[in-house]
């Protein structure tokens, strides 16, 4: 699963101005229910470190560089986010972790649900027993 992960284009409009972006209609595979974004996050630390039941996610590397280790409970994936025009979208089951953060990064979500709680896996040795759970 991991490894049938890459990197989605984001249309865009170019012209002398400049690029514009544009995520609407088919460009994901769901409707999109919430967005967030990071911030000045210190370069020694990490976010995520969980894992949805339910919820898809799309990054977006809007500003600077950081990096998504995801892990399918067998295999791991380190992918490398810095272009604003590229984003990476997250299926259901897929532990992650953001790191690396260069100076001026910000990463943007967008998320498949609203916020709950429910749907988080935020246990590593939980997410593996589900995992193996799944399997049987």
């Amino acid at each position: 699963m991991v490894d049938q992960i890459t990197l989605l284009d984001i249309p865009r409009i170019t012209d002398p101005r400049g690029n514009l972006a544009v995520i609407e209609k088919e460009t994901l595979p769901y409707k999109v229910q919430r967005v967030y974004y990071l911030y000045d996050v210190p370069s020694d630390a990490y976010r995520g470190g969980h894992s949805h039941k339910e919820c898809m996610e799309f990054l977006v590397a809007l500003s600077g560089s950081f990096d998504v280790v995801l892990d399918d409970g067998k295999n791991k994936k380190r992918v490398t986010l810095n272009k604003p025009n590229k984003g990476l979208l997250i299926p259901t089951g897929m532990w992650r972790e953001l790191e690396n953060f260069s100076s001026g990064a910000v990463c943007l979500v967008l998320a498949s649900h609203e916020y709950e709680e429910v749907d988080y896996i935020r246990d590593y040795d939980v997410f593996i027993a589900s995992v193996k759970d799944a399997e049987s």
